[in-house]
């Protein structure tokens, strides 16, 4: 059946705007024509009139002819014919409310312009009128993957009158022929419904929790038994066959039960607590963890002080004092032993005798070592049967001190810092500096030594180049360094002198 006649055979009546182009109007003609449909030349009753939306024309064919007492005459634009031929059906008028295009807007969350134009044109072709604002319209389309779209939904859910829907709608609403909203869903907002009863709490229940509160906090004075955590532990045993009751409430409920009857309960926690008497801090009670492991301690060894304290025990002291050339010293002559030959005293000269003792490097509990008599003494130690091996800490530092001075400002520099005149002399073939070949004598102050000083071939070259040509020795030396040829320099300051002789004086001239 041709879809432009209805279920008795007869044909819907089109009426087409006049000041549409001729071969438009030429074409819808002969697609209503042959779709089984009939274009009248005046404005029918009952029908479709086609129209260019926004024009003037449009605008006053709505104007005369859109009434409220001709439901069946439906203003639509001329595509709605080849929207029908594509649909394989004629599209129903169903986005009409009241005798009114229901207003819809569609909203900038679908960025395709395409996708916006053909949405605008399906709403038309169903009767709707697309082009109103948000705040207008009754239907506000939009793309329910943004959150634009949810945000929409939360501002206007509340709104009687208004709908947020997908862009999917208009088809769905299309395809079913009749506009249905998203249906609103009922959101339990929590809470015990009105006539609903709670599960009341038994005696059975207030055993299980005083049995559970005497073995984890037997005690009231140790605290607990109104936190959070103890019934949290409860509920969390409810995977326990023997803790199946616990499920019967919530930890909340647990916790307000024992708070609000807590005078009536700790009176029965008390009875279990003196029939099973436990120690507090037993395994299981709650609070009461396990002790951390404690880390081995570390034996560090003690460190000498500034004092001179050493090792209480004489023999460590000498098994850990370093070796002194002069330690052999320290051994007096022994008589043999079972296994040990015996150690003689090795005889000593005066200049040992002067130096000073080895035995210095003894802590202060060693300072007095009385000899074993019989035994044959160091003859650079006194004989009065004690040996006086080293001073006090306070006359040791000033030593060193003294030992170790610097030079302070312009002070004379100190005992240590000064050189002997012996070592300059007592060092053949050094190279004596040429200040002092000038002036005749040693630069810091010493007597020139015994014997005509000898000098290097070059540097006396120079001095005779210098000497020769009345110029000063650095001047010589300088140019020297920079060609490294000495016949060059001598013909060098040759032609120098040379020039300078050459030259007339100033009064000469000005005669």
């Amino acid at each position: 059946m041709p879809i432009f006649q209805d279920s008795n055979g007869i044909a819907v009546k089109f009426f087409i705007q006049k000041d549409l182009p001729t071969e438009l109007q030429a074409e819808l003609c002969e697609t209503i024509t042959a779709l089984g449909g009939r274009v009248e030349a005046k404005v029918p009753r009952q029908g479709f009139v086609l129209i260019q939306p926004n024009t003037n024309e449009a605008e006053r064919l709505k104007l005369c002819w859109d009434s409220s007492d001709r439901p069946d005459r439906h203003f639509v634009p001329y595509t709605y014919v080849e929207a029908c031929k594509i649909a394989g059906m004629l599209l129903k008028q169903i986005f009409i409310e009241n005798g009114e295009a229901i207003k819809f807007h569609i909203d900038s969350s679908i960025a395709n312009i395409n996708a916006r134009a053909a949405l605008s044109a399906r709403v038309m072709h169903s009767g709707g009128d697309p082009s109103a604002s948000a705040q207008t319209a009754r239907v506000i389309l939009a793309d329910p993957n943004t959150e634009i779209f949810h945000h929409l939904v939360k501002s206007y859910q509340g709104v009687p009158g208004k709908y947020v829907e997908s862009y999917l709608w208009v088809k769905k609403c299309v395809e079913k022929g009749a506009v249905v909203y998203t249906p609103l869903v009922y959101k339990n907002p929590g809470g015990r419904r009105p006539g609903e009863e709670r599960t009341q709490f038994t005696e059975e229940d207030e055993e299980h929790l005083c049995n559970w509160i005497a073995d984890k906090i037997p005690y009231k004075e140790t605290g607990g038994r109104t936190g959070n955590r103890l019934y949290q532990q409860l509920c969390d045993m409810a995977s326990d066959p023997e803790y199946a009751w616990v499920t019967r409430h919530t930890w909340q409920s647990w916790r307000e039960r024992y708070k609000k009857n807590s005078q009536r309960l700790d009176t029965m926690i008390q009875v279990l607590v003196e029939q099973k008497k436990p120690t507090p801090g037993e395994k299981g009670q709650y609070g009461y963890v396990r002790k951390p492991e404690e880390k081995p301690r570390r034996n560090r060894k003690r460190k000498e002080d500034g004092t001179g304290a050493g090792p209480s025990n004489d023999d460590d002291f000498l098994q850990l004092a370093p070796p002194h050339p002069m330690a052999m010293t320290m051994h007096m002559a022994m008589p043999p032993q079972e296994g040990h030959p015996g150690i003689p005293f090795p005889p000593m000269s005066v200049e040992m005798c002067s130096q000073p003792h080895p035995l210095h490097a003894l802590p202060p509990h060693l300072n007095h070592v009385q000899a074993p008599p019989g035994v044959p003494i160091d003859p650079c130690i006194p004989q009065n049967g004690a040996v006086v091996i080293r001073k006090s800490p306070a006359e040791e530092e000033m030593e060193e001190e003294a030992e170790w001075e610097v030079k302070v400002g312009s002070d004379p520099p100190p005992m240590w810092g000064k050189r002997k005149s012996s070592e300059d002399q007592g060092e053949p073939g050094k190279r004596p500096r040429i200040d002092e070949q000038q002036n005749g004598h040693p630069a810091n102050g010493g007597m020139q030594p015994n014997g005509p000083p000898t000098l290097h071939v070059v540097d006396q070259s120079i001095l005779d180049i210098a000497r020769e040509f009345r110029f000063t020795v650095e001047e010589v030396q300088e140019y020297y360094d920079c060609c490294g040829a000495m016949d060059r320099t001598r013909a060098r300051f040759k032609k120098m002198r040379d020039t300078l002789m050459a030259l007339e004086d100033d009064t000469d001239q000005a005669a």
